[in-house]
């Protein structure tokens, strides 16, 4: 099956189009698609059928078709917004489309239709607060968390239940998790086999694990770990994280540092093990980690390059391989298979 890369170029307002070797993760440019109005973030529903960005300078939503042969991508429709989104998600269903609004200080709710096209206006608008970096719903479907940061928001994960059927919010009980560090939660993933959820500290230079209760849909954390090497004093803040299919190994950027951390993660416990940092390119503000677990893609959102790196499936650490130059101010990364 064919391997196909989106990445969305802020100022050069297009998402540029790559295929990847699956067996060296080299990449080919196959395309660049027009997306006028600083395209974002990017998401893809669950049967990687379309392909959903926020034009964060415009202030628009938009949906596409992708070719499931060439990976290319046909516009659906465009939408107004009243402010910009930071994040976009569906739900594990494919029928609502999931957004956070930093500035706008909320979530919203969108429908999307059988033509794959999500409705701009939404179904639901729920104010959270200032610094809501990120949403997604859990495997079940019924939860959902969105991480604020700290100092520009409340340093808290808002928790959430989600009716499938409505796509409704509800503040779940307790509403929030609130940290007593100033560690600023910004993205989070799902460990594939566990109760155990990852978020990267934006402010605390960490990623700390939380446990899952599946049934009441809450967290509680369990581990606070550094991303950075010890004696580093500069500035530094994290940005998007990435663990692999296998669940074995766990990857967060540094941006100050300059650096991908990468963590071993305990089959039993989920707790992370420091396996180092390895240097990126400046501002590593995007990551993404390949379907087949190999490879790893960051991009440097101040040079404008994208870095490739094989992940050893024995160790955990990154082997360098390539950098591909690709634009000006990369902002999303995203890797997917396709059918072919």
């Amino acid at each position: 099956m064919p391997y196909f890369m989106y990445v969305s170029l802020q100022e050069d307002d297009k998402i540029s189009i790559f295929s990847m070797d699956a067996a060296t993760g080299g990449l080919t440019h196959r395309d660049d698609v027009a997306v006028p109005g600083g395209p974002a973030p990017l998401t893809l529903d669950p049967q990687r059928k379309f392909l959903h960005v926020a034009r964060r300078g415009s202030r628009e939503l938009s949906s596409y078709r992708i070719d499931q042969t060439n990976g290319s991508l046909s516009h659906i429709s465009t939408g107004p917004l009243e402010t910009d989104p930071c994040f976009l998600s569906t739900d594990r269903k494919g029928n609502y489309l999931l957004a956070s609004y930093y500035e706008g200080s909320k979530v919203t709710v969108h429908p999307i239709g059988g033509d794959g096209a999500a409705t701009a206006e939404p179904s639901q608008t729920v104010p959270t607060a200032r610094g809501a970096h990120s949403i997604q719903t859990d495997p079940s479907n019924k939860f959902a968390f969105v991480p604020h940061i700290a100092g520009n928001g409340p340093n808290a994960i808002f928790q959430f239940t989600f009716e499938e059927t409505t796509g409704n919010l509800t503040a779940n009980n307790p509403a929030r998790v609130s940290l007593q560090e100033e560690l600023g939660p910004r993205h989070f993933c799902f460990h594939p086999n566990r109760d155990v959820l990852y978020f990267s500290n934006e402010q605390g230079g960490s990623v700390t694990g939380y446990n899952f209760d599946a049934t009441a849909g809450t967290l509680s954390a369990f581990q606070t770990i550094s991303t950075l090497p010890d004696g580093f004093d500069g500035a530094n803040s994290c940005a998007q994280i990435q663990i692999t299919p296998s669940g074995n190994y766990l990857y967060a950027p540094n941006r100050g540092h300059n650096s991908i951390a990468c963590f071993s993660v305990d089959p039993r416990s989920g707790r992370l093990t420091s396996l180092g940092q390895v240097a990126s390119e400046p501002v590593p503000r995007a990551i993404n980690v390949d379907p087949t677990g190999n490879f790893l893609f960051a991009a440097g959102l101040e040079s404008g390059r994208l870095a490739s790196y094989r992940i050893n499936s024995n160790t955990g650490h990154l082997e360098p391989l390539a950098t591909y130059e690709v634009g000006r101010r990369p902002m999303w990364v995203l890797v997917t298979e396709l059918p072919g």
